[in-house]
């Protein structure tokens, strides 16, 4: 797989995203139960509703709180972008997307593989990771859940 990728500059002060989260790690396919298990709870429950101050029915899955580099402890959360995180709705989390330089990768393929696609090469050959807070941009207006349109946003120093 060829990458494809621009760097980005987030030149606010960064933004909040305010969903569900879980505490998750890349081993034995532990995250992909874990994120999956966050994307059948928040579309069945239609939580995007549920959300105050949403800027957009865009859904974003922040990938924060490293513990160390992709091989250990990260926190996951699934939800969109807010106006405030003072706002945050009962059972939710909020997190920080901080200003900063971001790879910005287009996968390629079929959806949704071609996002886990994306991040295996990401784990292989990212050695410039910041390891502060990335995330993937799932963009609103699809015509079929196969068709959704993903920008991978990586942290970089």
């Amino acid at each position: 797989m060829s990458e494809k990728f621009t760097i980005e500059h987030i030149n606010d002060p960064g933004f909040f995203v305010t969903g569900l989260s879980v505490r998750t790690i890349n081993q034995d396919g532990q995250s992909q139960k874990d994120i999956g298990d966050l994307w059948t709870r928040f579309t069945a429950g239609n939580l995007t509703a549920e959300i105050n101050g949403k800027l957009s029915d865009d859904i974003y899955c922040v990938y924060t709180d490293y513990e160390s580099d992709h091989t250990g402890w990260y926190t996951a959360v699934l939800g969109c972008r807010v106006d405030s995180p003072g706002n945050v709705s009962d059972g939710f989390f909020a997190a920080l997307m901080p200003a900063g330089k971001y790879r910005v990768y287009k996968p390629q393929g079929k959806f949704p593989e071609s996002v886990s696609n994306t991040w295996k090469q990401i784990w292989q050959t990212a050695a410039d990771r910041k390891y502060s807070a990335d995330f993937d941009q799932y963009k609103a207006g699809a015509k079929s859940f196969e068709e959704t349109e993903v920008d991978v946003y990586l942290a970089v120093v």
